[in-house]
């Protein structure tokens, strides 16, 4: 049963999302949170398996209520819903740790197998939307003078040249399937290098790891 929490500040679209919800045999709503500060404490007390984020909200707004329980440490993932052609915060919420995003008006079995894939561990936002996503907010990115390569940052170093180079294609938006036939491996050898490349940048997810080959220059942006 995948535990999910509900957050967003309109009654009726929260209400929406408990119906669909509760219509599934594998899912159950633990809590609604009308602004940020109510959703960290719900997950707090409640522990979920997904957050679901709306990232304008009165008082404390998505994005920081993702960081926020991000860094808490608890086992729960964080899936935006937001308005993309408006939402210029989308980006942010990613960086914050959620694990992937969702249009408002996306279809309910989009929605429903975007919670169960976040539940699961896998990221919701494909590799080209991720890559689409990322050149569209580009100019959120920090500044990294000097080192271009990302070669400086720990988490990069820690990383064998097969490793480096799966990374920088995976922030180009290859994916598993893709890299395996330009690379000349075995798609599982892939999958393989993709569970290190995770566990050793200390990446959530795929997501991250891509927020992290922008974030260290590694994929330089357009």
């Amino acid at each position: 049963m995948t535990t999910v929490l509900i957050a967003d500040d309109q009654a009726l679209q929260r209400f929406g999302f408990r119906m669909l919800l509760e219509s599934q045999d594998d899912m159950t709503v633990v809590g609604e949170a009308a602004n940020g500060t109510e959703a960290v404490g719900l997950v707090a007390r409640h522990h979920p398996d997904v957050a679901l984020m709306d990232i304008r909200m009165p008082g404390l707004d998505g994005i920081e209520a993702t960081r926020r329980i991000i860094t808490s440490g608890v086992r729960t993932r964080v899936l935006i819903v937001t308005t993309f052609d408006l939402d210029e915060y989308a980006y942010d919420g990613l960086r914050a740790g959620a694990s992937g995003f969702l249009v408002k008006d996306a279809l309910p079995q989009d929605l429903l197998s975007g919670i169960r894939a976040v539940a699961s561990g896998d990221a919701v936002v494909a590799p080209s939307l991720t890559r689409r996503l990322l050149d569209a907010y580009v100019h959120h990115l920090p500044n990294a003078p000097g080192d271009t390569t990302g070669t400086t940052d720990p988490r990069i170093a820690s990383l064998t040249e097969r490793e480096r180079e799966i990374l920088t294609v995976i922030g180009h938006g290859w994916t598993n399937n893709e890299i395996a036939g330009r690379l000349h491996l075995a798609e599982s050898t892939v999958k393989t290098h993709v569970t290190r490349i995770l566990a050793k940048t200390g990446s959530r997810d795929r997501v991250q790891a891509v927020i992290l080959a922008y974030d260290t220059r590694l994929v330089n942006p357009r």
